[in-house]
């Protein structure tokens, strides 16, 4: 699946309203972790069915995030039952981010 641009006017139905787990990549242009992160995040999309991967970039969305405190980027939000269940900061590699899926019970 490929991944969602997130914004606030399809943010409650794609992530909160989602029935399926959501990974959320709050990301910026200009940041080179997020960079770093995208291509990591792109691969997850296309290999896990079971989850929805969507990116909020925050100098389009600052209400977004605002709304999840986020004050580095990038960060990567796991929601699940329309509940925030965990977070993490910065660039890591894909193993690291499917091991924070998986204790999140996302897959």
């Amino acid at each position: 699946m490929a991944v969602l641009t997130v914004t606030k006017q399809n943010f409650e139905t794609e992530v909160l309203g989602s029935e399926k787990p959501v990974l959320v990549d709050f990301w910026a242009g200009w940041c080179g972790p997020c960079r770093m992160m995208s291509p990591v995040v792109d691969e997850i999309a296309e290999t896990e069915p079971a989850l929805k991967v969507g990116k909020v970039n925050v100098d389009d969305e600052p209400e977004l995030a605002a709304r999840f405190a986020v004050q580095s980027i990038p960060t990567l939000i796991v929601f699940k039952n329309g509940r925030a269940v965990t977070q993490s900061l910065g660039a890591k590699p894909k193993a690291a981010v499917m091991q924070l899926l998986h204790q999140a019970g996302a897959l």
